[in-house]
């Protein structure tokens, strides 16, 4: 049921403890030192691999393996530390051999390209965890390639940041979540097709916005939206004052079944090309014109009458235009049951649409994702540079 909009969703006490426990975004020097964070992270992965490809290549052998061709053994490891321009590396664990013959060459040839492994590694998390990339990075410490075996353990390693960021928790009560699919390409096999990204963005009490949730999938369905919109709830989302689609009948099943109690409001940008698709080229100047009109008034009273005059007027002239502006008509003027200063923001799912526009930009060298995995993490990655705006929300 819609929420009156003279009636207090929330309590004094309810608004204070949301405030205080809702997680600010974090700001760009919060972002980049998280970045380089994952950065000196990185490093530590890259050098330790490399350093024990290194010692197997000069023993002659791999751990636990015995060959003709062996020249020593193995001695445990020792600790040092590495400063970088991402900052100090502790504890690096240093392999070394019985007979401490082996001396690794991978400090003196980082400290050589050390500007050139940080871009590489920055691009990695910029750009999907190339494995091109990896072994690049590799070759250039050791002036070899690693093994696919390597570069499979560092892409797993460097993923536990995606991995951590999907199941982190979520708060209770949410002002507003928009749900919305977008599309990119990614390889599924030998075939190149597209894959949606299933969106949430919620918006807290205090106007920031967050994405709760992304899931790939071939295309949109109820199931995709289902286990999608259950992971929110798993996760800690239980309230929501209101939640902003468009017309896609997986979403709608789909919130149907999980919130449905919320209010809910329909994109009305969709529906008015949904609308508008059914009117002639000649005319749709002046009819676009009349149909936005609707959705700006002030007062629901003057959207209402306004509304009904336009399907008066072009009933008959354009019935199929009309059947369209009457699907979930219910739920078209649901930004009314709010503040004012909240129905430019709402009664769109331009937030998310906003957003991945950012994204795209960022992403626009990728023609084609190697995997659905890879699309994930590559805008798990991008979005965090993203600066998402606060809106009013009362």
């Amino acid at each position: 049921m819609p929420v009156d909009k003279n009636k207090r969703t929330t309590s004094d006490a309810d608004l204070s403890r949301s405030k205080s426990e809702t997680p600010s975004l974090p700001d760009q020097h919060t972002f980049h030192e998280h970045l380089r964070a994952l950065i000196r992270n990185a490093v530590r992965v890259v050098i330790e691999e490399v350093m024990r490809e290194e010692l197997e290549q000069f023993l002659g052998a791999a751990w636990g393996e015995s060959t003709s061709e062996r020249k020593g053994y193995r001695n445990g490891t020792y600790t040092r530390d590495l400063a970088t321009s991402s900052g100090p590396i502790e504890d690096l664990q240093v392999p070394r051999d019985r007979d401490g013959d082996f001396h690794t060459q991978v400090f003196d040839r980082y400290s050589r390209y050390e500007p050139h492994i940080a871009e590489g590694l920055t691009q990695m998390f910029v750009a999907g965890v190339s494995t091109q990339k990896v072994g690049e990075v590799a070759e250039t410490l050791t002036g070899v390639t690693p093994s696919a075996s390597a570069v499979s353990r560092l892409n797993h390693t460097l993923t536990q940041q995606f991995e951590a960021w999907r199941e982190r928790p979520l708060q209770a009560h949410w002002r507003i979540l928009y749900l919305d699919g977008v599309y990119f390409t990614a390889r599924h096999g030998d075939q190149t097709d597209s894959t949606v990204l299933l969106t949430a963005l919620g918006v807290d009490l205090d106007g920031n916005k967050e994405v709760l949730a992304l899931r790939a999938c071939a295309k949109e369905s109820k199931d995709g939206w289902s286990c999608l919109l259950q992971d929110v709830r798993q996760r800690g989302a239980t309230q929501i004052d209101l939640i902003v689609t468009d017309g896609h009948e997986g979403i709608l099943s789909a919130v149907t079944a999980l919130f449905a109690a919320t209010p809910r409001q329909r994109c009305v940008v969709h529906k008015q090309r949904n609308v508008m698709n059914a009117i002639p080229h000649r005319e749709r100047k002046e009819v676009s014109t009349e149909l936005s009109g609707i959705f700006k008034q002030e007062k629901k009273e003057d959207a209402v009458l306004n509304l009904a005059a336009f399907k008066a007027k072009y009933q008959k002239r354009y019935p199929e235009a009309i059947r369209s502006l009457c699907e979930d008509e219910a739920h078209l003027l649901t930004y009314y049951d709010f503040p004012l200063v909240m129905h430019r923001y709402i009664r769109t799912t331009n937030a998310i649409e906003s957003f991945f526009s950012n994204v795209r930009q960022r992403t626009d060298q990728i023609d084609t994702f190697t995997t659905e995995t890879s699309c994930l993490t590559i805008v798990w990655a991008t979005m965090q540079d993203i600066h998402l705006p606060r809106i009013p929300v009362s």
